[in-house]
């Protein structure tokens, strides 16, 4: 028969402390994995402020376009029709020209320059070649144009002129008046007749550079 162990187990102290397991660094986290993906935050704009923007830019560029066109138009595209056939061949009677109107801003017309001018006390313009320039004197001797009493053939389209009208004697010009005539003088109405006389600077628009609408002269002018 086993001997009986009637010794009292030891209880534990309450004041000793239990076991601890072993000690983790203070800086050391524990990690979890849940097999989920990081969580990622965007800013979303809102589908109405976008398009407010999209379509103010789209406006604000059909305003710049538009502005460019008209500045473009209003300054290099202004249509004038030619009557007549005083400027054959250069520009035949019908023909649409499109006037430079920022040239003369620069620059004082020039001999042989195709101008388009309208006296104060006419409703429609016209379309000459420049002859005479401010200051020059201007006659026809021997149907031959005379600039200072030299002939002269650089940048004039006419020869053997028959009607000299008011250029048959010295015609002086002043500081911004132009002698003006048509390349086919047979048939045009220009600075040799008293009614027309010299062009006055203000009453010049602009230069003829381009015809726009011809059956044969499309195309730049001469």
């Amino acid at each position: 028969m086993q001997d009986l162990n009637f010794r009292r187990k030891r209880r534990r102290s309450s004041n000793r402390p239990a076991k601890q397991g072993r000690k983790t660094s203070g800086t050391r986290k524990l990690k979890f994995d849940d097999g989920r993906g990081k969580l990622r935050f965007e800013r979303r704009v809102r589908p109405g402020k976008g398009a407010v923007r999209v379509a103010v830019i789209w406006l604000v560029q059909i305003v710049l376009v538009c502005a460019a066109a008209f500045f473009l138009v209003f300054l290099f595209g202004y249509r004038v029709s030619n009557a007549g056939d005083s400027m054959s061949p250069a520009l035949g009677n019908g023909d649409v020209v499109l006037v430079n109107r920022l040239i003369y801003k620069f620059k004082s017309p020039s001999r042989g320059d195709i101008i388009v001018f309208r006296e104060s006390d006419n409703t429609h313009y016209s379309i000459k070649r420049v002859a005479g320039l401010p200051g020059e004197t201007v006659q026809i001797v021997d149907g031959s144009l005379c600039i200072n009493g030299e002939p002269v053939t650089d940048q004039i389209y006419v020869s053997d002129i028959e009607y000299a009208g008011v250029a048959s004697e010295p015609v002086e010009l002043g500081k911004d008046e132009f002698f003006v005539i048509g390349d086919n003088d047979t048939s045009s109405d220009d600075s040799r007749i008293a009614d027309i006389g010299n062009v006055q600077r203000d009453e010049i628009f602009g230069e003829a550079w381009f015809v726009a609408d011809s059956k044969d002269n499309f195309g730049f002018i001469d």
